[in-house]
C-alpha cells in the first residue's frame, strides 16, 4: 500500500515578512495515487482565499475536505493535529501565521509537501516558484518540489508578459519597465470588499503613489473595512511615491461619516521582487496599481518602446514570441495580434473596452499585443481573474501537480 502524501497549500493576503524557513530545497520521489480519498484540511477557509480554495475543490470526488470545529480555530495543538492528519493542509493566513503552522510539520515527517501562497517564500531560493507556465522545466520541477511559492496576482501577469521575451532575447535583462494594472475589489478580502457591496463608493480608485505598496487587500482587515463598509472611490490610483519596497504610507479617503482615514504600514511590498527575479530582468519595475468598481478580475498592462528592445523587432515578433512560448498551455492563451483582430475576435467589450472581469471565476489568463510598429510602440495587456490564475485556482493546479495528477481537475 502507498504511504499518504501530507500536502500545505499557504494562502493569504497579509504584507510580505522576509524569511527563511528550509535550509535547502526537497525533492521526492514520484507521487502514486492510491484508491482513498486525499485529505483537504483549509486552516482559514473562511477568509477570501480560503473560500475560493475550498469552492474549487468541493466537487472533487478524490478529495476529502476535514473542517476544524469553529471554536477550536485558533487552538494551536488542535490545528497542528489536522495539520498532521491531512493529506493537504490549506492555510489562508498571515505569512507570520502561515510560516508557523509549515514548523508544526513534525520533524520526521519527510512527506510533506508545502504550497505557500502568501509573500512568503516567492523570492526564496529554496522554493519552486509556482508558475508552471514559466518554462516546460519549472513544471517539471514543481511535480517533484516539496516546497511551492504560489504567485501573487499581479506579477502573474507582468511575468507571464515579460518572461517570454526575455527568454526569446526580444526584450534585454535590466530594462527599466512601467506595471500599470487594475484589480477588481475583491483582492482586498472582506474589508475592501464590504464597501464596494455595502456602501457608497469611488467607482475608480488609484493607489500606491509612494511607489511602495500594494491593493488594498495589502492593506489588511483595515483599509478592507473602509472599501467594504462604508463609501469609497470606484478607483484608487497610488504608487505614485515610485519607493518599490516599503510600505510608507496608504491614505484612503472614506465619505462615510466625513472621516479620512491613514493607513500607515511599513511592510515590504509584495509583489515587486518576484516581478523583478522571475520576469529575467532582474530590475523592479514601476508598479502602479489600481482598484475598479467590480468585483473579480483584473488587466495588467506593460508599455514597451521599440528602442528598448531587440533591433529590428516588430509587435508581431512579440506576438510570435509569446505564441510560441504558451502553445501547449492549458490555462494560457495569446488572443489574436492587434487591435483590429481583437475587435474581429469580439473581445472588446462594446467593441472598444477591454473589459478586466472576462474571465471571472477561471484559472484562464488572455495575453494581448497592441503595437504601432511606425511609432515604434507596444502595449502588452494581461486579462485574468484575481481570485482564480492571481490566487486559488493557481493553487489548485499546482496542488494538481504535486499529487502528480493532470493540472485542470476541478478547474
Amino acid at each position: 500500500m502507498f504511504r499518504h502524501h501530507l500536502f500545505f497549500i499557504l494562502a493569504t493576503v497579509a504584507p510580505t515578512i522576509t524569511v527563511a524557513f528550509i535550509s535547502k530545497p526537497l525533492s521526492r520521489p514520484s507521487f502514486a495515487l492510491s484508491a482513498e480519498k486525499k485529505k483537504i484540511f483549509i486552516d482559514g477557509e473562511a477568509g477570501t482565499t480560503g473560500l475560493q480554495v475550498r469552492d474549487r475543490l468541493a466537487g472533487r470526488d478524490d478529495l476529502e475536505i476535514i473542517s476544524i470545529p469553529d471554536e477550536l480555530r485558533k487552538d494551536a495543538s488542535e490545528r497542528k493535529k489536522y495539520v498532521n492528519e491531512a493529506d493537504a493542509v490549506i492555510l489562508c493566513l498571515p505569512d507570520d501565521a502561515s510560516i508557523e503552522a509549515a514548523s508544526w510539520v513534525e520533524p520526521d515527517n519527510d512527506r510533506t509537501v508545502l504550497i505557500d501562497a502568501s509573500t512568503a517564500f516567492r523570492v526564496d531560493d529554496n522554493w519552486t516558484y509556482g508558475f508552471p507556465e514559466l518554462s516546460p522545466k519549472q513544471k517539471e520541477d514543481l511535480k517533484k518540489s516539496t516546497r511551492i511559492s504560489n504567485p501573487g496576482c499581479y506579477p502573474t501577469g507582468f511575468i507571464g508578459l515579460t518572461r517570454p521575451l526575455v527568454d526569446a532575447g526580444i526584450l534585454p535583462a535590466g530594462t527599466p519597465l512601467t506595471v500599470n494594472a487594475i484589480s477588481g475589489y475583491t483582492g482586498g478580502g472582506k474589508g475592501l470588499m464590504a464597501i464596494f457591496e455595502e456602501g457608497d463608493h469611488e467607482p475608480w480608485s488609484g493607489y500606491g503613489f509612494g511607489l511602495d505598496i500594494s491593493g488594498y487587500t495589502g492593506g489588511g482587515k483595515g483599509l478592507m473595512a473602509i472599501f467594504e463598509e462604508g463609501d469609497h472611490e470606484p478607483w484608487s490610483g497610488y504608487g505614485f511615491g515610485l519607493v518599490c519596497d516599503i510600505f510608507v504610507s496608504f491614505l484612503i479617503s472614506s465619505t462615510r461619516a466625513g472621516l479620512n482615514n491613514l493607513l500607515v504600514f511599513n511592510k515590504a511590498h509584495k509583489h515587486i521582487p518576484e516581478m523583478g527575479k522571475y520576469s529575467g530582468l532582474g530590475t523592479k519595475p514601476i508598479f502602479q496599481p489600481q482598484i475598479g468598481s467590480f468585483a473579480q478580475g483584473m488587466v495588467v498592462s506593460v508599455p514597451l518602446h521599440y528602442a528598448w528592445l531587440k533591433e529590428g523587432t516588430t509587435g508581431a515578433d512579440i506576438h510570435a514570441a509569446l505564441s510560441k512560448h504558451y502553445e501547449e498551455s492549458t490555462f494560457i492563451s495569446v488572443m489574436p495580434y492587434g487591435e483590429n483582430a481583437v475587435k474581429e475576435a469580439d473581445l472588446f467589450e462594446r467593441g472598444a473596452f477591454l473589459r478586466p472581469d472576462t474571465l471571472a471565476n477561471t484559472n484562464k489568463m488572455q495575453l494581448f499585443v497592441f503595437a504601432n510598429d511606425d511609432a515604434g510602440q507596444a502595449l502588452l495587456c494581461a486579462r485574468l481573474d484575481n481570485l482564480g490564475k492571481g490566487a486559488s485556482g493557481a493553487a489548485v493546479q499546482n496542488l494538481n501537480l504535486a499529487l502528480g495528477l493532470e493540472e485542470s481537475i476541478g478547474l
